[in-house]
């Protein structure tokens, strides 16, 4: 798997990076997001959203509480939250199967909770503290349909 870093001091820097990954992206795609609690899943979920097309306007929240939030943009999204689970299983896999398969791109915070039922091929994108405000951003991409991505959203060092 390949993989590409970048390191973000901000809360705007992380959306600006999300919203770089949104703008590759394309129906069918599923995006796993990982990372401690405040590390900026939601906020970099937010930026793709707004590469992936939502109008600013449009507020993007973390459906920790309801599972999933759905979106229209360029391609629709479908925005998952295993906060709240130990493990997916039974209903909520079949939600999260049925979002994999569908013809719109699927964000999942928490998605190590699950992680034996994403697809494989997928983007993972962990997000590290390194500081109040910094982040480490490791992006990976599995298989042929992600080949690409990478070198479409651009490499920078990390500290």
């Amino acid at each position: 798997m390949k993989t590409s870093s970048f390191k973000s001091n901000s809360p705007a820097e992380t959306k600006k990076i999300g919203q770089k990954i949104g703008k590759e992206l394309k129906a069918g795609d599923v995006v796993a997001l990982v990372g401690k609690l405040g590390a900026g899943k939601t906020t970099i979920a937010k930026g793709i959203a707004r590469g992936l097309g939502v109008p600013d306007e449009e507020d993007v929240l973390s459906p920790s509480f309801v599972l999933i939030h759905e979106y229209e943009g360029r391609e629709k999204i479908y925005h998952m939250d295993w906060y709240r689970l130990q493990s997916v299983e039974g209903s909520d896999e079949m939600l999260a199967e049925e979002c994999f398969n569908s013809d719109g791109v699927t964000l999942v915070e928490w998605a190590e909770r699950g992680r034996d039922i994403f697809p494989r091929d997928h983007i993972r994108i962990e997000l590290e503290h390194k500081g109040p405000t910094v982040r480490l951003i490791k992006v990976s991409a599995r298989g042929k349909p992600h080949k690409g991505l990478l070198d479409s959203i651009g490499k920078t060092s990390h500290g």
